[in-house]
């Protein structure tokens, strides 16, 4: 086990370094290839109630995908952390100005006094971050576990999907028993479905 965390901490950094290696003008056009072939995606399209996430470093950023999303009247849900269980309480979000707080992990997230809980199997789709993935959906994200504990959890129709620079894929991620495939991988270049 100690080995496979060593090697998913060695692919953190290289696939970092190589995130980071891009201009920002590249980012800024492969994020929006990224976010037009989201929007392109038939299981998104016809998806109500989506589940996004707030990007930190490593991931791809979700700004312009959460304010696309109340554009279209799509339920928007994000996840609020609890740090010390390491669980996650799923939130409708109405107004992202008012609706947000910078949570435990330094990002913003749902505040519990504005948002409502959303039952975590009314989600449509999932979009889910990570810092590394997989052509066989297997994912690396930040180590704390979250995602990996939600997964399970979503229902079997909700559809799993990672958003990554075609930097974040990598030959293979190793697995320990915990950790959870996402279904889809829309990345700048393409979209990869779990082989």
């Amino acid at each position: 086990m100690e080995e496979i965390r060593e090697t998913k901490l060695e692919i953190r950094a290289e696939v970092a370094h190589l995130v980071k290696s891009l201009s920002g003008s590249e980012r800024t056009d492969r994020q929006k290839a990224i976010e037009e072939r989201l929007f392109g995606f038939a299981n998104f399209l016809e998806a109500n109630i989506v589940l996004l996430y707030v990007g930190r470093e490593g991931e791809v950023p979700t700004d312009n995908i959460l304010r696309r999303c109340h554009d279209l009247n799509k339920v928007l849900v994000l996840p609020a952390f609890h740090a010390g269980s390491r669980d996650m309480t799923l939130m409708k979000v109405d107004h992202l100005k008012k609706d947000l707080k910078v949570g435990p992990r330094g990002v913003l997230e749902p505040d519990p006094n504005r948002c409502k809980i959303v039952p975590i199997d009314y989600i449509d789709i999932a979009i889910v971050p990570g810092i590394a993935l997989d052509e066989k959906g297997a994912r690396i994200g930040s180590g704390d576990g979250y995602y990996d504990r939600l997964i399970p959890r979503l229902s079997i129709t909700t559809r799993k999907v990672a958003l990554a620079f075609e930097e974040q894929i990598v030959p293979q991620v190793p697995m320990e028993p915990h950790d959870k495939h996402v279904d889809i991988i829309i990345t700048d270049q393409r979209i990869v479905y779990k082989i």
